[in-house]
């Protein structure tokens, strides 16, 4: 026999004989009883499947209120309209390594960095930012694209996705995206008509902050498969360099190990044969709010600084693989600038020199700038003052890096917070 389902207000017993309290024998049901009982299983089941299926559809519209939004393509919605709760994604999580390692139970250690939330939330924000915009620029480069093209969409995007906002949020250098022998430091001016070849290597390094707290991230292109040996040199050197880094660790033992994996590489290019080279005078660096360099040097050569790595500190962990001497000097005409970070105040004569510092002063504080952000803000004329800024000492510039004609550099970089129970690689993408 089937089973029979209850209906919601209709008893079981409703469409059956009655009970006769007489005689106990069954009656038989009359033809209008059955007619009404099946009226109101049918009016019952329609009022029932309206019900339904109205749950149904709210429950459907409440599914696509919970689902997060995606990004467009090209990018243009801001991260913190993709992330509602506030919350911004953490980085890869290594562990500290040997006498450290108690850090990753410690209770106290685990307090102090719930405090530190509200940073680390700002931080991982600029890092989204920098994973989309990145992912956006990298599948759309291309050999005969302009150098200033490349860098206006890289940084329009920034700014979109950032929600731009003064000093609160924006670009926190200008987009490096130097070409073969030159390892950093250059951008085109207003009016450069650079071209992206097959056979360049460029390396592009772009920074990203909310309130001064900055990423600082690089990666190199190259079109051409014979470079691939050279940016796995530097992409394996700067993985090795964040390895190692951690809580007590020696600056100049972080240099030893760079060092060791990036000369184990070589490359073929052109049928000639090189042994590739760490490029002796650059470094990786701490970052503080605002402040791209703040004062301890992460070498990536053995036999630098005995200083040790502290608690809570932020570090942008770089190397620089080249095919020429390792070594480099500037060259060329200047792009980059940035105020000094501890100038007080220095009287000027010129009037122009003035306004142009409280441009400074107002769009970019002690964040690097170049010409083409002027430009942009409006500012025409100003070589003359800006020259009397650097003379002055109030201006730093910062020429491009080069080493010998003919070489080729690669170039890898990534932002890394010491936390008190673990380091966070802040930047780390799917990518590199």
């Amino acid at each position: 026999m089937e089973k029979v389902e209850p209906v919601a207000g209709v008893s079981l017993e409703e469409g059956k004989s009655e009970i006769s309290s007489d005689s106990g024998t069954a009656a038989e049901p009359s033809s209008l009883d059955q007619k009404d009982v099946e009226e109101k299983l049918d009016v019952l089941t329609v009022e029932e499947a309206t019900e339904a299926a109205k749950k149904k559809k709210k429950k459907n519209r409440s599914k696509k209120k919970k689902e997060q939004p995606q990004q467009t393509d090209p990018p243009t919605i801001p991260v913190v309209e993709l992330f509602p709760s506030g919350e911004f994604p953490e980085g890869e999580i290594q562990q500290y390594k040997d006498d450290n390692l108690w850090r990753t139970t410690s209770e106290e250690k685990k307090e102090l960095e719930r405090l530190e939330k509200p940073i680390y939330n700002s931080i991982r924000q600029a890092a989204e930012v920098h994973r989309q915009v990145r992912k956006y620029v990298k599948q759309n480069l291309k050999p005969g694209m302009l150098m200033i093209d490349i860098c206006e969409t890289l940084e329009n995007t920034v700014r979109k996705l950032i929600s731009e906002n003064g000093l609160q949020a924006g670009i926190a250098f200008p987009t490096g995206c130097s070409l073969n022998w030159v390892a950093a430091h250059w951008t085109p001016n207003s009016g450069d008509k650079t071209v992206l070849q097959y056979d360049d290597v460029m390396k592009l390094d772009f920074g990203t902050h909310i309130d001064g707290h900055i990423v600082d991230c690089a990666f190199t292109v190259a079109f051409n498969p014979m470079f691939d040996p050279l940016l796995e040199a530097s992409r394996e050197a700067t993985n090795t360099g964040i390895k190692e880094a951690g809580i007590d660790v020696r600056l100049c033992d972080v240099g030893a190990a760079i060092q060791e994996v990036m000369e184990s590489y070589e490359v073929e290019i052109n049928g000639k044969n090189f042994q590739i080279k760490s490029v002796r005078n650059l470094n990786g660096h701490s970052i503080g709010p605002y402040q791209i360099h703040a004062g301890k040097s992460v070498p990536i050569v053995k036999g630098g600084e005995q200083t040790k790595m502290e608690e809570g500190e932020v570090y942008a962990i770089e190397t620089f693989a080249s095919t020429g001497k390792g070594f480099v000097r500037e060259d060329l005409e200047c792009s980059h600038y940035m105020k000094n970070f501890d100038i007080g105040h220095i009287p000027l004569r010129l009037p122009r020199a003035k306004q142009l510092l409280a441009t400074i002063n107002k769009n970019f504080s002690t964040l690097a700038f170049c010409r083409r952000y002027l430009d942009r803000l409006g500012e025409t004329k100003y070589l003359m003052a800006l020259k009397n800024l650097c003379d002055a000492g109030i201006i730093q510039p910062y020429p491009p890096l080069c080493d010998i004609k003919s070489s080729y550099v690669s170039q890898f970089e990534h932002t890394i917070l010491l936390r008190p129970t673990c380091k966070e690689v802040i930047s780390r993408g799917d990518d590199y």
